[in-house]
């Protein structure tokens, strides 16, 4: 678990072997939740704002002062066993008994100071529960800025703890960034698979067929193309689903065509748009009735090669109607494996294999 300002980012792993090194397989997608300390600040503000209302000190001047001073050494010291927390920033002549303010120094109680955690720990607990649920998981490896908060380990600790989860820390006096950094990227090279983010895939036609009932909810959008085939456009083909476990340097090519009425325009700027969706489940769609994305459906990056040399191969074939038309046969090989997936076009030109540059594809695995 790395608590940061912004987020909490959780991966499973599991040790597949220790010998002759260590091998680490992520189990699933990971979770990533809105939980960083930089909401414990924002709490800390909505609180003090309450606690000096009617005030002379309930000026952003003041606050500032006070909430730097909060996230400097309250938030980072406050473990849940102070009764009070004094916090200094002023002088000794500020004075406001009734707001808890004495010579410079305001008096936050146990419970204010614990108020500002109220938001965020549940977040972090319900995330890491819905990850490590039904799993037989043994450690639990806390990093980052947010992770030195003594509250956040005792309460992680309380919940994860009764279920025979040991929750590993790091020192402060023993932690220096470098070495944690190159921990944490020398594990990195240690995992052998990654899980999804989304679904992947792309957009394309399919023929008719009027037996299947996906297709018949769009048969009214079924049309003739020029090689006679009849066609329905705006599915959705899936190249990997969303959480699953990819293996280290997979290569998977599939196979599709486009049908041309003219190549005046050449084929020198083909390409091919990558869609990931983010909805529940399965999807047959990638496009509405209408032609629209879905509300689910996202472009992530492009395809795009140079085929222009390839007219000098293609041969014109004729259509039922007598109209010319020309096919052009492509392939998109995605390479897993890695921190991304990566992918690239391919196409034969005569029998040489050729291959567009290789694409990556943003935010794809965790």
């Amino acid at each position: 678990m790395d608590a940061g300002g912004s987020t909490v980012d959780s991966t499973l792993y599991e040790c597949k072997e220790t010998q002759p090194k260590m091998v680490l397989e992520e189990v699933c997608a990971s979770e990533c939740v809105q939980a960083g300390s930089v909401f414990v600040d924002r709490a800390a503000a909505s609180m003090l704002s309450r606690k000096l209302d009617g005030s002379n000190f309930n000026e952003p001047a003041y606050r500032n002062d006070i909430i730097d001073e909060f996230e400097k050494k309250t938030k980072r010291k406050f473990d849940g066993t102070q009764t009070n927390s004094i916090i200094k920033f002023g002088k000794d002549w500020d004075n406001d008994r009734e707001h808890g303010i004495f010579k410079g120094r305001i008096t936050l109680t146990k419970q204010e100071v614990e108020s500002t955690f109220n938001e965020v720990i549940p977040r972090i607990v319900a995330s890491c529960s819905n990850l490590l649920s039904g799993r037989k998981v043994e450690h639990l490896l806390l990093v980052g800025g947010f992770g030195e908060s003594p509250f956040l380990r005792k309460r992680l600790k309380e919940t994860f703890g009764t279920k025979g989860v040991g929750v590993v820390t790091v020192d402060e006096s023993t932690k220096k960034a470098a070495a944690e950094g190159a921990a944490i990227w020398f594990i990195k090279q240690l995992v052998v698979a990654r899980a999804a983010r989304s679904t992947f895939g792309i957009i394309i036609w399919r023929p008719f067929d009027i037996k299947n009932p996906v297709h018949g909810q769009r048969k009214h959008k079924a049309y003739v193309d020029d090689d006679g085939v009849n066609k329905i456009t705006g599915f959705f083909d899936t190249w990997i689903k969303k959480d699953a476990v990819i293996g280290d340097e997979l290569c998977k090519t599939f196979n599709y065509q486009r049908i041309y009425k003219s190549l005046e325009n050449g084929l020198g700027s083909f390409a091919v748009d990558i869609y990931a969706w983010e909805g529940e489940g399965h999807t047959d769609w990638g496009r509405d009735d209408t032609g629209s994305l879905l509300p689910n459906m996202r472009r992530v990056c492009t395809l795009k090669a140079d085929l222009s040399n390839l007219i000098r191969s293609l041969k014109v074939q004729k259509g039922p109607k007598g109209q010319d038309f020309w096919r052009v046969e492509h392939s998109v090989a995605v390479l897993f494996g890695g921190t991304q997936l990566r992918a690239r076009l391919q196409w034969y030109e005569g029998d040489k294999l050729c291959e567009g540059p290789i694409s990556i594809i943003p935010s794809s695995v965790y």
